[in-house]
C-alpha cells in the first residue's frame, strides 16, 4: 500500500490560551455552563428596519424578546421577563412583535415595550402570519387553528389528529398516528403555508395508521410498559404524506392528489406571489425527485414541472423556493458534480444554473428582488459562507467571518443577519451588508478564553482511492506541541464532521480529551458533502467497509507526523459513528486499541425507513441486509465499549442486545453501558451525558 504524504498545512496550530480552569465532564454534559445563553434565529420586520430575537442576557433561565436595528445598533429588550418567549412573529405594521409566552399569545409594542395578552393558545407551535397581517395560523395537538392577530378566541379548523400509541412519549417515533405536521424525518419542510390572498392554507398531513407497531419497553414507570411506537423498517410501508388546501372561512379541506404518498417525503410547500403552490418531493430512497405545481382554483389537478432521477443517490440535500416575482423556481439540486441552485421557469425542460460548479450549495436559496442569496462551501469546504448572485453576474461573497453561517436576509435584500460559530466560539448574532464586508456583532459569540480551548488544525492528505484527497481536523495537546508522541482518539466519527463550527457537547468532549493529553482527529469519510458527487456517493451500500479504508489512510498519515503514537489509537462515535466503530474493531483488528460505540447501527434489518437512501430495500439489495455486524463478531480482539439508551427507537436497543449476546457466546470481553431513560440522542440529558461520557473517558484512559 502506498504511504500517504501530507499536503501543505492550512495554518499553524495555535497554542491554547492560559487556562483559568479545566473543562470538567460537568461542563461537557451541560454546555450552557460554558457558553451561557445563545441568541435565537432573528425575525425581520416587513420594512427591513429592525429584527427581533430571543436571548437570556442575564443567565436567569428566561429568554426575553430583543430587537436591534438593521445595522446592529440599538439592541434592547422589550416586554416582560416573567417567562421565556418563543416562536416570534413581527406584525405587518412593523410596530409590534407577536410571541408565545407559556400558553398565551402576546403582542409587544416596539416603541415602549408594552405587552398585551391576545389569546390563550395552549401548546401552540408553527405560528404563521397571514400575508394581510390579520390572522395567525398555528398547530396544536396535531390540528390547525387560527386566531385574529388583534386578539380573540382561537378557532379550530380541523379535527383530523389521532393520538399515537406511545405510553412513555419518548423517542423520535413517539408521534401522533395522524396529524398536520412534518413527517418523521423530513423536518425541514413547512407544515402550514398561506396563500398570498390570506384566504387559503396549504397543509401537510401525515398519517401513520398503516405503519407497524413496534414495542420499546419502558422500565421506569410503576410497572414495565410495552410502549408501542409506529416505526417502519426498510422495505415496510412508510407513513402517508399528503397535501391539502384548507379554506379559512369555511374550514373545508380539499386533498391534492399526488402519486405514491407512502414512498415520498415532502421537501417543500410554498406559495408563489402569484398564488401557485410548489410541492417538492423525493422518494425515501433519494433516487427520484418530483416537483408539482397546483392552484387553489384547480386543487385536484397538480402539474408535474420537474423530475430527475439517479440510481446512485444517497441522502439528498435538496431544497427549493420561488424567485421574488413568482415566475421561476429556485431548485437546489445535485444535477452536476456539486449541489447548485438552478432557475427553472415552469414549462421549460432545462434548468439554468445560477451558482458555480466548483462548490456545494447548502440549503435553500433566498430570493430578494433580483438577487439570490445562498450558502456555499466556497471558498473552503470546512466553512459555510453566504453568497449573493444577481442576474447573470458573478457571485459575490457576503460574509467574511470564519466559520459556518446561517443567514436571515432582510425583505429588501440589503442586509443579512447571520448566526455564525466556529470551532472555539459558540453561535453569535451578526449583521452584514448584502454587498459584503465585516460583520457587526449584535450578540457576539461568547469568548471562552478562560477554558483554554485549542483551535484545531485543518489538514489534507492522500486518500484510500486513487485521486482522493481526505480532509481532517486535528486538536493537539500541549505535550504534542512540545515534541512528545501522544495517543490519538478519532471522534466522534461520522460524515460531514470537518467543519469550522461550534460542536456543543461533543465539541467540549473533544477539548476535554485534549486537556487530558490526547490528540483528537476527525476526518470526512466518503459520503461527506463538499468534495464532489463521486466521493459522496461512494457511501452507497458501503458503510462499515470502504469508509474504513479512509480511516486506514488517516492512520497512515498520522504515522508520518512527529506527534502521533499510532500504537495508542482509539475511536468513538454514535449511530453511524457507532457502526463504524464496531465494524473497525470487528473487521480491522489492531487498527485501534480501543473503541466506544454509542447507539451503534449494527443491524441493517432494523434501520429506519429513511435509511433506504444508503441501503436500498431487501427486495432490491438483499446483500446489504446480510451484512449485520453480528456476523463479524468473532473478529473482536481489541477493547470495545457499547453504550445504548433503552428508549432508543432510531437504533433499537434490541440490536445491541443481540450483538452483546453473540459476543458472550463467542467468549469475547467487552463492556456494555446502558441508560434506562436515554433515547437515540443519549447525551441530550445532562445526567445521561455526564455518566455515559464519563465511562467513555475512563475507557480510553484505561486502554490508551
Amino acid at each position: 500500500m502506498r504511504t500517504a504524504r501530507p499536503f501543505v498545512l492550512a495554518a499553524a496550530i495555535l497554542p491554547a490560551a492560559v487556562s483559568a480552569q479545566s473543562l470538567t465532564l460537568d461542563h461537557v454534559a451541560t454546555p450552557s455552563r460554558v457558553t451561557g445563553s445563545l441568541p435565537s434565529a432573528p425575525q425581520w420586520s416587513p420594512d427591513s428596519k429592525w429584527f427581533a430575537f430571543t436571548w437570556d442576557s442575564a443567565g436567569r433561565g428566561v429568554r426575553r424578546v430583543w430587537i436591534a436595528n438593521r445595522d446592529g445598533s440599538g439592541r434592547r429588550a422589550i416586554g416582560s421577563d416573567a417567562a421565556s418567549a418563543r416562536e416570534l412573529l413581527v406584525d405587518r405594521s412593523a410596530q409590534a412583535v407577536l410571541a408565545l409566552r407559556g400558553s398565551a399569545l402576546v403582542r409587544i409594542a416596539v416603541r415602549d415595550g408594552a405587552e398585551q395578552r391576545l389569546a390563550e393558545v395552549g401548546d401552540a407551535e408553527s405560528l404563521v402570519l397571514s400575508p394581510d397581517g390579520t390572522t395567525i395560523a398555528f398547530l396544536r395537538d396535531g390540528d390547525l387553528y387560527t386566531v385574529p392577530s388583534t386578539g380573540g378566541s382561537a378557532r379550530r379548523l380541523t379535527t383530523l389528529a389521532i393520538a399515537g400509541p406511545s405510553t412513555a412519549g419518548l423517542g423520535t417515533y413517539a408521534r401522533r398516528d395522524r396529524e398536520i405536521g412534518a413527517a418523521t424525518w423530513a423536518t425541514g419542510a413547512p407544515s402550514v403555508a398561506w396563500h398570498p390572498d390570506s384566504r387559503t392554507l396549504a397543509v401537510q398531513i401525515v398519517d401513520r395508521t398503516s405503519v407497524r407497531k413496534v414495542p420499546f419497553p419502558y422500565y421506569l414507570g410503576a410497572e414495565t410498559q410495552p410502549n408501542e411506537l409506529r416505526r417502519s423498517y426498510p422495505g415496510d410501508v412508510n407513513e402517508v404524506r399528503r397535501v391539502a388546501l384548507v379554506d379559512v372561512a369555511s374550514g373545508a379541506m380539499t386533498d391534492v392528489p399526488l402519486p405514491e404518498p407512502t414512498e415520498r417525503a415532502i421537501v417543500q410547500l410554498a406559495w408563489s406571489s402569484r398564488g401557485v403552490l410548489l410541492i417538492d418531493r423525493e422518494t425515501d430512497d433519494a433516487i427520484e425527485r418530483t416537483v408539482h405545481l397546483v392552484t387553489r382554483e384547480q386543487p385536484t389537478a397538480p402539474r408535474l414541472v420537474w423530475r430527475d432521477r439517479r440510481e446512485s443517490r444517497i441522502y439528498n440535500a435538496i431544497a427549493s423556493t420561488w424567485n421574488a416575482d413568482g415566475s421561476a423556481l429556485l431548485l437546489t439540486g445535485d444535477l452536476d458534480d456539486r449541489y447548485r441552485v438552478y432557475s427553472l421557469v415552469p414549462g421549460d425542460s432545462v434548468p439554468r444554473p445560477l451558482t458555480p460548479a466548483t462548490s456545494d450549495v447548502d440549503g435553500a436559496a433566498v430570493a430578494a428582488g433580483s438577487d439570490v442569496f445562498y450558502v456555499s462551501s466556497a471558498p473552503r469546504p470546512s466553512e459555510r459562507h453566504v453568497w449573493r448572485v444577481s442576474g447573470r453576474g458573478a457571485p459575490v461573497q457576503v460574509t467574511s467571518r470564519a466559520g459556518v453561517h446561517r443567514p436571515f436576509v432582510s425583505p429588501d435584500g440589503r442586509t443579512v443577519a447571520t448566526l455564525v460559530s466556529d470551532d472555539v466560539t459558540p453561535p453569535g448574532l451578526y449583521v452584514v451588508p448584502a454587498t459584503g464586508g465585516a460583520e457587526v456583532a449584535v450578540v457576539a459569540g461568547p469568548l471562552l478564553e478562560g477554558f483554554g480551548l485549542v483551535r484545531p488544525e485543518y489538514v489534507r492528505f492522500v486518500g484510500a482511492d486513487a485521486g482522493d484527497t481526505l480532509h481532517a481536523k486535528v486538536w493537539l495537546p500541549a505535550a504534542a506541541r512540545g515534541g512528545a508522541r501522544v495517543p490519538v482518539v478519532f471522534g466522534p466519527v461520522y460524515s460531514n464532521t470537518v467543519r469550522n463550527r461550534w460542536g456543543g457537547t461533543y465539541g467540549l468532549l473533544q477539548q476535554h480529551l485534549v486537556q487530558r493529553g490526547y490528540a483528537v482527529i476527525q476526518v470526512d469519510v466518503r459520503g461527506s458533502t463538499g468534495y464532489g458527487r463521486a466521493f459522496r456517493e461512494k457511501f452507497l451500500v458501503e458503510w462499515g467497509r470502504r469508509d474504513l479504508d479512509d480511516l486506514a489512510a488517516t492512520k497512515r498519515w498520522l504515522g508520518s507526523t512527529a506527534w502521533a503514537d499510532t500504537a495508542r489509537m482509539g475511536i468513538f462515535g454514535s449511530s453511524y459513528g457507532g457502526l463504524i466503530t464496531v465494524y473497525a474493531l470487528f473487521t480491522r483488528p489492531g487498527m485501534f486499541v480501543a473503541g466506544v460505540a454509542g447507539a451503534a447501527a449494527v443491524e441493517p434489518r432494523f434501520f429506519g425507513s429513511d435509511d433506504v437512501a444508503i441501503t436500498r430495500k431487501p427486495s432490491t439489495h438483499p446483500e446489504a441486509f446480510a451484512r449485520g455486524a453480528i456476523h463479524a463478531a468473532g473478529g473482536l480482539q481489541d477493547h470495545l465499549m457499547l453504550i445504548h439508551g433503552l428508549m432508543d427507537d432510531v437504533v433499537p436497543f434490541k440490536t445491541t442486545a443481540m450483538l452483546a449476546e453473540e459476543l458472550m457466546r463467542r467468549g469475547k470481553d467487552f463492556d456494555l453501558v446502558i441508560a434506562p431513560g436515554a433515547t437515540h440522542g443519549w447525551t441530550a440529558r445532562p445526567a445521561h451525558a455526564r455518566y455515559l461520557l464519563g465511562k467513555l473517558v475512563q475507557h480510553f484512559d484505561r486502554h490508551l
